[in-house]
């Protein structure tokens, strides 16, 4: 009985070593084989670092500001001139040229040199003065939403000005004073809070998500270019002389994962510290909580990219598939569209990829302030992806090596 013990433990023991022995090899095999692939490395590399950069230094003016609007007066009148001079001192407009008629403002507007027109009708200061309500005419390309949104704005404000001066001159005129005049003219006043993005800066709200998919893509193609590599040369990477990989298929996918893990450490530390603290973008809360959603997420990343490189016979084919499902895993993950508005069914698909459940969760920590414990849905999420991907992984690459093992067999 004690020697069956004895021999139990020397076995889980020797298993155990063995098992952190071909974690090791395989850990550093891959990063031999990453070293060695020049186009793996520009993507795992340079474009996961260039392409963060190139669209922050983009948004770096993250609003939309001085707008060029082509103003046409037809009442020529001290109250037009008034208006067109308050749209002016707005920081959404611009005043860019001031025509007579619309058919020169529509031939300006063609040309490209201005993005809206404003039409102040004749007639306008009469209605003022008699005080019935006027109106002005405004166009605004709403074919770009950032401008047709700002335009829009600034002119709310400019007209929203005039309009309470006449009426309080006209309340005062009455007999009222000033500020009897304002508190009758404004008697419930409300009062607007931007909330974690107080400047209304697209920069600051797309980026942060942006980098997190950014990340995901780039390592799915770089781990499908070696896994396509390996197909090419008829001898896949995990196929090893003298190592039983058949009965560690979970330390083999252990140590690539290591590999990827270890490369891309420098990547976060790059995109998500540096590059954020470089161009503003939110960061209240804590860091320490924010790595802690990032370790089971770079890790889902890996384990799903082992396992779907299994399919790929070419590395090119790891190129195709990942731009083509790029622009789905964008739209999908509610940065450009309110999840809630996403069909059910189509949102439940796409959470097949790591980064719907993450972008939420982290901007809800960098972004709102928030706790890790106020994220543990997506947290725990997480972690069940990175165990799913890496049991599936396991299992894609113990099929590949069986079958592997059976084409020499038949070639012999």
């Amino acid at each position: 009985m004690i020697k069956t013990t004895a021999m139990r433990l020397k076995n889980i023991r020797k298993n155990i070593f063995s098992g952190l022995d071909l974690t090791w090899f395989s850990f550093t095999d891959e990063l031999k084989t990453i070293f060695r692939d020049k186009g793996a490395l520009l993507i795992l590399f340079f474009a996961v670092l260039a392409y963060p950069l190139v669209y922050s230094v983009a948004y770096k003016n993250n609003v939309v500001r001085d707008i060029p609007v082509t103003f046409v007066d037809l009442d020529h009148s001290a109250s037009s001139r008034q208006m067109i001079r308050m749209f002016g001192a707005t920081k959404e407009i611009s005043v860019a040229q001031e025509v007579g008629s619309m058919t020169e403002a529509r031939q300006l507007f063609w040309d490209g040199s201005s993005k809206g027109i404003i039409v102040i009708p004749e007639g306008f200061e009469k209605k003022l003065l008699k005080g019935v309500q006027a109106s002005i005419s405004v166009y605004c390309d709403a074919s770009y939403f950032l401008i047709y949104k700002e335009t829009l704005t600034g002119t709310i404000q400019a007209a929203g000005t005039l309009s309470a001066g006449v009426e309080i001159k006209r309340l005062m005129a009455t007999g009222a004073g000033e500020e009897q005049a304002m508190q009758q003219r404004d008697p419930m006043p409300a009062k607007f809070y931007t909330l974690y993005n107080p400047a209304g800066s697209y920069g600051s709200y797309v980026m942060p998500g942006m980098i997190l998919i950014i990340l995901q893509q780039t390592l799915l193609i770089g781990i499908g270019m070696i896994g396509g590599a390996g197909k090419e040369r008829r001898n896949n990477q995990e196929v090893q002389p003298g190592i039983r990989v058949r009965q560690g298929m979970f330390s083999v996918v252990l140590g690539k994962g290591m590999a990827y893990f270890l490369i891309y450490v420098p990547n976060l530390a790059f995109t998500l510290v540096y590059l954020s603290k470089w161009f503003g973008f939110p960061g209240k809360g804590s860091f320490t909580d924010a790595c802690i959603l990032l370790i089971p997420y770079l890790f889902s990343i890996i384990f799903l990219g082992l396992m779907v490189s299994m399919l790929f016979r070419r590395r090119e084919h790891s190129i195709m598939s990942m731009v083509f499902i790029s622009p789905i895993v964008l739209f999908m993950s509610g940065l450009s569209w309110p999840e809630s508005s996403i069909p059910h069914l189509l949102n439940q698909i796409v959470h097949i990829f790591p980064s719907t459940s993450m972008i939420p969760a982290y901007l809800r920590i960098r972004t709102m302030g928030v706790s890790i414990h106020q994220v543990r849905p997506e947290l725990l999420f997480l972690v069940g992806q990175m165990i799913v991907y890496f049991i599936l992984a396991s299992i894609s690459y113990k099929i590949s090596v069986i079958r592997q093992e059976r084409k020499m067999i038949r070639q012999d």
